[in-house]
């Protein structure tokens, strides 16, 4: 029973949500924004129904008359939390539902063929970028969108170190797939092989750690936070191979957020 709750957690998205919501609260935190309950509401439910939207939306059109227990139960899961994300969309201002659009848009056409029966997912070598591009802008310029800040240098520095630590925690789930992928993909472990694609991702993680010495206000908090997961991100990367263990990208490489979050919250409290 606890392994299929567990099996149930990680497949109905659950588990990436909260690393969304836990980049939300780095986010906050760095910056200074205030998030209410009904972003993370927003935040959390839109993660699961766009995640299961990408992932099943296909195999629930092809074998909707014998859909699995379980993929009955993550698509009964699936409305509900679009149920949920309507209704905190509701107490969000404006600028939250126009940032969330455009992302959201970026989502829809990753999934859904939009070109020549293509869509942005069997583009060649632009999956990566694109997943990278949703995660952090969900997770900087949404929260951002929900105050009334100015966009300052800090908050795009913020922007390319997320987008930098999330392209490097997309490269276990490639490496992963590379039994599977079409060629045409094109995808950086095809291209350059497991042992450069680590190296690449080595070079992006100290790329993110030294951007932190150029933002305005460098609080020690921050950077070690930071160098903390990036450290834990070239860990999991370089453990990574083809034959990996059923959750070890699935479950530890996208906890890492939450590492990062624990982490950040213990230092603020005791530094």
């Amino acid at each position: 029973m606890l392994k299929r709750a567990f099996d149930f957690y990680i497949n109905a998205s659950m588990h990436v949500a909260l690393a969304v919501c836990a980049l939300i609260f780095i986010t906050a935190w760095e910056i200074g924004f205030e998030v209410s309950n009904y972003l993370l509401g927003f935040i959390f439910f839109g993660t699961i129904s766009g995640y299961n939207f990408v992932k099943y939306a296909k195999v629930a059109g092809l074998h909707h008359h014998s859909l699995t227990r379980s993929l009955k139960e993550i698509q009964i899961f699936s409305f509900v939390s679009l149920g949920c994300l309507i209704f905190c969309a509701l107490h969000l201002s404006l600028a939250v539902f126009y940032m969330a659009a455009l992302f959201g848009g970026l989502t829809f056409l990753y999934a859904v063929p939009f070109l020549r029966k293509r869509n942005l997912r069997t583009f060649s070598g632009l999956k990566i970028f694109v997943v990278a591009i949703v995660w952090s802008g969900v997770t900087v310029f949404i929260p951002w969108s929900n105050t009334s800040e100015v966009l300052t240098f800090d908050i795009w520095l913020t922007f390319f170190q997320r987008l930098l630590v999330v392209i490097v925690c997309t490269l276990p789930f490639e490496i992963r797939d590379l039994q599977y992928d079409a060629a045409s993909l094109r995808t950086l472990p095809q291209q350059l092989g497991i042992k450069k694609v680590k190296v690449v991702g080595a070079s992006l993680l100290v790329i993110a750690s030294l951007l932190e010495g150029f933002k305005d206000e460098l609080l020690l908090t921050h950077a070690l936070s930071l160098w903390f997961a990036c450290l834990l991100t070239l860990v999991l990367l370089l453990a990574a191979t083809k034959k990996q263990h059923r959750y070890f990208a699935s479950f530890w490489v996208e906890a890492i957020p939450l590492f990062w979050c624990g982490c950040f919250y213990l230092l603020a409290c005791y530094l």
